[in-house]
């Protein structure tokens, strides 16, 4: 719960700061994230309980990305606040404005967490099963995690988001196991160019 209570601290000295310090960042945004639903993984939704805390900070598209459609980049973290699985990184993510006031923002990105890899007890014991029932085993530290929001511009410099984010290693930066973990939230957002 420290943790907890220090990211959000730090996201309001932040956010007091951001005015004279802008330099580059184009968006803020917190929201609150259902923690390992069902939805693309549902074998090993549940498992972890309480509901994730989490910020993101968005650039200014840099022109030597213009060839890829302009996206932001972006640094995140997504603290739990039941002392689950938390984590952190930066990746990209693009906006398509779809209609007046409305948008969808896909993303790619690379993250670290805090959460089990591996059962830590022999094979078949029960032990074992035990941990696994209560514990999403990632299988990697490093892990993509592949996002999709919903925006909803309003008057000035604000807007709301429906988020979708996956996290999962996809036998690339691991090997062998691949639980995966989905959350679902929303995310408030402050736009500094409105």
């Amino acid at each position: 719960m420290r943790g907890t209570f220090a990211g959000i601290a730090a996201f309001g000295a932040a956010m007091a700061l951001a005015p004279a310090a802008r330099a580059g960042v184009d968006e803020v945004h917190v929201g609150v994230m259902q923690h390992n639903i069902c939805v693309t993984n549902c074998k090993n939704a549940d498992k972890e309980d309480g509901p994730n805390v989490e910020f993101q900070v968005s650039f200014d598209s840099p022109s030597f990305l213009n060839w890829a459609g302009s996206p932001q980049p972006y640094v995140m973290a997504s603290v739990n606040t039941q002392g689950a699985t938390s984590f952190g990184g930066f990746g990209l993510e693009w906006r398509w404005d779809f209609a007046d006031g409305w948008a969808l923002e896909p993303g790619v990105g690379y993250v670290v967490h805090d959460g089990e890899v591996d059962n830590p007890y022999a094979n078949g014991s029960p032990e074992a099963a035990a941990f696994a029932e209560e514990h999403v085993l990632l299988g990697s530290e490093d892990l993509f995690r592949t996002s999709l929001a919903l925006t909803r511009d309003f008057e000035g410099p604000w807007e709301a988001q429906i988020l979708f984010q996956h996290l999962s290693h996809g036998q690339i930066l691991g090997n062998g196991r691949n639980q995966g973990m989905d959350q679902v939230g929303v995310r408030f957002g402050y736009q500094f160019g409105e």
